[in-house]
């Protein structure tokens, strides 16, 4: 089976990020940056269908600067096959334009499965993994929580409010993961060591204008200081001033 893994360098949850001075973008000094999360379960996920096939190739792909090849490295070191480094400019805004660049990498490329994360943590848009399933003519299932392949039909289960929805598909597919997919693994130092000997292609690519265009950024606002307000039943009058003229929420 050869299957395809659309990965994302994004910055850390728990780094602490500033607004560079350009308002538009992050300043990336200090700032770590990880494999996206939602991308293990993909990795993971075709790690595990090679690895029951007995034979076939996980390839990586990523679209960014050239620092992500160290992202696709992590990959590899899970114990994907190749990676594929479409090298841009930064992180393309409009998912529209970063799924037209995928699209034509996968395009005619034999896979028999191409998976995404759900979203990407840093802007949460759902929609490149859709995007490029609609740009290859091909099925798509997302956010799917259970996966099973038996020959050239699958399987998947999706969570959706108040129970688990269903869905058989033919191969190939796009599919998106979510998290209890599976475990996504840790990379072992042989792992680590056998990347750095992996190949890595680089591919400089220009993805079109696009019809997005950040503005600005800005940092969400302070917290205000909590208040008590009292103690007991004696607290509710003036709690309830409080919510209607202050917070005005009642």
């Amino acid at each position: 089976m050869k299957i395809a893994v659309c990965i994302k360098r994004v910055p850390d949850s728990e780094t602490r990020v500033k607004i560079a001075a350009d308002g538009k973008s992050l300043d990336e000094a200090g700032v770590k940056f990880i494999l996206n999360p939602y991308d293990e379960f993909a990795v993971e996920e075709a790690l595990r269908r090679k690895e029951q096939a007995g034979s076939g190739e996980v390839v990586v792909i990523a679209l960014g600067p050239a620092a992500a090849q160290e992202t696709i490295r992590t990959a590899l070191a899970m114990g994907a096959d190749r990676g594929i480094l479409l090298q841009a400019q930064g992180l393309h805004p409009d998912g529209l334009e970063t799924a037209k660049v995928l699209a034509a990498e996968l395009k005619d490329s034999g896979f028999d499965l191409i998976l995404f994360g759900k979203m990407a943590i840093d802007d949460s848009n759902h929609q490149v993994g859709p995007m490029v399933a609609e740009l290859l003519d091909l099925p798509c299932v997302t956010t799917v929580a259970h996966l099973d392949i038996q020959g050239s039909r699958g399987t998947a289960e999706r969570e959706i409010e108040g129970g688990v929805e269903v869905v058989e598909f033919p191969l190939p597919a796009v599919l998106t993961t979510d998290k209890g997919l599976n475990e996504p693994r840790y990379p072992a130092l042989k792992g680590i060591m056998a990347a750095k000997k992996k190949p890595l292609d680089v591919k400089p690519t220009a993805p079109g204008p696009g019809a997005l265009e950040v503005l600005g950024l800005a940092p969400p606002p302070e917290r205000q200081a909590g208040k008590i307000v009292g103690d007991g039943a004696a607290a509710v009058p003036e709690l309830v001033r409080m919510l209607r003229e202050e917070a005005k929420v009642l």
